[in-house]
């Protein structure tokens, strides 16, 4: 099969590689029809976490349709359209009872291979699955490849920063970053009922999009985030305050935003080696913190209903398309924002 492969920083080299195969008895294989370029793969493009083999498929996201099966998978069968939460699960231990299917006891994070171990990732023509039956979710009839897509990683994860930052319907809360989970973030929020939601981008077209969802644009270099946030809580900051880049500096601002007793969600990955705030700056603001990996495969079952609704519009958080062969292209424009691009999908 063909492949968009990790070939160094910066450097992504569509080509051919093995074919995946069965493994296990509840594998299957997975013929891609559409995969989706996320934020988190910019950071082994970029270097940023290192580990990563030379020569592994790239990517997490991904929509397509069953084409071999292992002997002990139940619920699924060849044909089957299926999308992919962005990690495997097995569906019975400790975590998965629990809905954290994001630290399975067994699970993997597709696209992620070191010292040869992991899977490959879905920027490819076809992929292994893992824990197929508890993994994978059908693509029921009327949603589309987009939507499902966007379920598997990018939505899920703006209704999990949502329930984390303690969105409600009083409260004055704040999106740091509007890329796509920023965004996800804001449309869930206000479909749990928000309606005061501050949007904080620095890019002219990601800020539109914000208001087209509900929020009320903050522009960083143009106007004073923190005074404003001030004024409309009386002085005492944001309830909740989503930080969405997963940098040192976003975090820095959400800790200056957030009231005395509020959440500081921090939903963009970070490689920083420490807090950017203190102990005793925490203790001192009764700061709760909350961070960590969205549960994709728990959070995508509970939104499916939502997104059959046709009412959100979840597909128009992307922007860009492309076929899989120019893949390394589309990385280029996704990492610039090139052409006000905010997702990226590739097209087998």
């Amino acid at each position: 099969m063909n492949g968009l492969l990790f070939s160094g920083i910066k450097k992504l080299t569509f080509t051919e590689t093995p074919d995946p195969t069965i493994v296990e008895a509840g594998d299957v294989i997975l013929k891609l029809e559409l995969a989706g370029i996320c934020g988190s793969d910019l950071h082994p493009y970029h270097g940023r976490e290192e580990g990563l083999d030379l020569g592994t498929v790239m990517g997490h996201e991904g929509v397509g349709t069953i084409v071999e099966v292992g002997k002990s998978v139940r619920s699924l069968k060849k044909g089957d359209r299926v999308f992919v939460p962005f990690t495997s699960n097995c569906g019975g231990c400790f975590y998965c009872e629990r809905g954290l299917t994001c630290r399975c006891s067994s699970g993997q994070l597709f696209g992620w291979v070191e010292k040869g171990r992991g899977l490959h990732g879905l920027q490819g023509e076809y992929s292994r699955i893992p824990f197929a039956d508890s993994t994978l979710m059908k693509v029921p009839e009327g949603v589309k490849a987009e939507e499902a897509l966007l379920l598997g990683d990018v939505f899920s994860t703006g209704r999990f920063s949502a329930e984390m930052a303690g969105v409600s319907e009083e409260g004055t809360f704040v999106v740091l970053g509007c890329g796509p989970v920023g965004l996800a973030s804001i449309l869930n929020a206000k479909v749990m009922g928000a309606t005061s939601v501050f949007a904080v981008d620095t890019i002219a077209e990601r800020l539109e999009k914000a208001v087209l969802f509900g929020a009320t644009a903050i522009d960083f270099k143009k106007q004073n985030v923190k005074a404003l946030v001030l004024e409309e809580t009386d002085g005492r900051g944001a309830d909740g305050v989503i930080e969405a880049v997963g940098s040192a500096a976003a975090e820095r601002l959400g800790m200056d935003l957030v009231r005395p007793g509020g959440t500081l969600c921090v939903t963009g990955v970070h490689t920083d080696k420490a807090y950017s705030f203190s102990p005793v700056e925490a203790y001192n603001k009764n700061l709760i913190y909350k961070t960590g990996r969205c549960p994709a495969r728990y959070y995508a079952e509970k939104l499916l209903p939502l997104v059959r609704e046709k009412r959100w519009g979840i597909d128009r958080l992307i922007t860009h398309r492309f076929p899989l062969k120019e893949g390394a292209f589309a990385y280029q424009v996704f990492d610039e924002k090139r052409d006000a691009c905010i997702k990226a999908v590739l097209t087998t």
